[in-house]
């Protein structure tokens, strides 16, 4: 069979991913944790700039930078064997700016229970491909 050639569609974002949105999940292994067994807060916050920085790209379309992360508080600990749900979202945007919330859930994968475990707010600059601010859109 002869491979199609035709252009194929552009594929909508899955059901549940918001535009101003990202979702990530990531295990949480021996080499994510101190010797408390429990995970490194900068391997959290790691995930936590990441997830963030999707939703801004996805909510400005530009790449972004990260200007600041503000409150991150660590509610319950993460251990090995654990998974990190993160959401990202938009709250806020300014003229070349945009906060993004981020709720990071720990979750039991065989019963499926999830608890806050972390969270914080993380300012992005929208930038051009000269690292030069450009504005955003407003939230929608």
């Amino acid at each position: 069979m002869k491979p199609d050639d035709t252009a194929r569609p552009t594929p909508s974002p899955l059901p549940g991913q918001p535009q101003s949105g990202a979702r990530m999940l990531e295990l949480v292994f021996p080499k994510d944790t101190n010797y408390h067994g429990t995970a490194f807060g900068g391997f959290v916050l790691s995930l936590m700039d990441k997830a963030a920085s999707v939703a801004a790209v996805r909510h400005s379309k530009h790449h972004v930078v990260t200007a600041r992360m503000d409150a991150v508080d660590f509610h319950l600990p993460v251990r090995v064997g654990d998974a990190l749900a993160l959401e990202a979202r938009v709250i806020r945007v300014g003229r070349t700016s945009m906060t993004v919330q981020v709720d990071v859930f720990r979750e039991n994968l065989t019963s499926g229970e999830q608890q806050l475990a972390t969270n914080g707010t993380f300012v992005f600059v929208a930038v051009d491909l000269d690292g030069r601010p450009v504005p955003v859109p407003p939230l929608g």
